[in-house]
């Protein structure tokens, strides 16, 4: 198994998965991997991020939702967090995990002077 990736051990768990998903998309168990901890402990600590990130102007959290692999059904009204045991149009299993990301949001003022620079 390989390392976790080495992150400032004087980070706590939810800021280092803050950092993983700048500008990102990863699975709870990407998280679980890059940090050395169990996929569980990640999915607890979701929903803490989201309501943290909610406050923050500057970025946002961002779900890719869940996919059934057989009838392609988008799980994209689920508010939970983790991935899906069954999906409801054609009852499989085969379900990929949903990924999660934070964007980081331009102020009005950076995204008028990066559009005045590119015309």
């Amino acid at each position: 198994m390989p390392l976790p990736e080495q992150l400032p051990p004087e980070r706590t768990v939810r800021r280092r998965i803050i950092d993983l998903l700048a500008d990102t998309r990863m699975s709870s168990y990407q998280l679980a991997r890059r940090l050395g901890i169990p996929e569980r402990q990640v999915e607890e600590h979701l929903p803490h991020i989201v309501k943290s990130l909610a406050r923050d102007r500057m970025r946002r959290f961002v779900l890719e939702p869940a996919t059934c692999f057989d009838c392609g059904f988008v799980f994209r009204e689920r508010r939970k967090l983790t991935r899906p045991g069954r999906c409801p149009a054609c009852r499989s299993e085969g379900i990929s995990a949903p990924r999660y990301g934070i964007d980081s949001i331009k102020r009005r003022s950076e995204r008028l002077d990066s559009q005045a620079a590119s015309e």
